[in-house]
């Protein structure tokens, strides 16, 4: 196996999370009328908090009160997760034992604050996996920006361009094609487009199908 690392990002490829945060801004939305949560939330996939904040206001308008909302939102979102609402995605303990066994160095790369993150991946056990985690209130510019990106291969100590990006949504793969990486879609709730399948270096349906791909490489 030709690989030096990966790095991986979270929400919607490691975790079904993103599915979770749409049913509870749903939950949240029909408490107080709001109309087409839904559609704000697929605008913000891959979108750290401050560049999701500001795709909220634009959408509803300068005096939405986002934070009380999103505070609301979040407190739902972690009590169902902490209920075992939160599951992990098909393949990822098989992907990481596959890569650790394969002395591949893993990094992570997302726009989630490393406060959730590191919660989340201790409770399933595969916090050890990582040897080095970049979140979103680490750096200054949001995916699509690759500034995430270049601060993981950068701990890793790797050159982005000999480093896979496992993604799954638009602004994420734009960002580690920005930083010269080998992006890896593996689609959750964005669909392919032809501009994803332009930046990609390879669509696959599932993390198990990565290891596939990866064995052949």
């Amino acid at each position: 196996m030709n690989i030096n690392a990966v790095v991986f990002d979270m929400d919607g490829v490691i975790f079904d999370s993103e599915r979770l945060v749409v049913d509870c801004w749903k939950e949240t939305a029909n408490k107080y009328g709001i109309k087409g949560v839904e559609e704000a939330c697929k605008e913000c996939l891959g979108l750290n908090r401050q560049a999701s904040k500001e795709k909220w206001l634009l959408r509803y308008g300068a005096d939405f009160p986002y934070d009380a909302y999103k505070q609301e939102m979040s407190d739902l979102y972690h009590k169902r997760a902490r209920e075992g609402a939160l599951c992990m995605k098909l393949g990822v303990v098989e992907l990481l034992s596959f890569l650790k066994e394969g002395g591949v160095k893993v990094a992570l790369a997302s726009s989630t604050r490393e406060q959730v993150v590191t919660w989340q991946l201790t409770q399933a056990g595969i916090i050890d996996y990582f040897e080095k985690i970049v979140c979103g209130d680490m750096v200054t510019n949001s995916k699509p920006h690759p500034e995430i990106f270049l601060k993981a291969c950068e701990q890793l100590q790797v050159v982005p361009a000999e480093t896979f990006a496992i993604e799954d949504s638009y602004n994420g793969i734009r960002a580690a094609y920005a930083a010269n990486m080998k992006p890896i879609m593996v689609p959750d709730m964005a669909e392919p487009t032809a501009e994803m399948k332009e930046l990609s270096e390879v669509i696959l349906p599932s993390l198990l199908h990565v290891i596939e791909y990866m064995r052949g490489l």
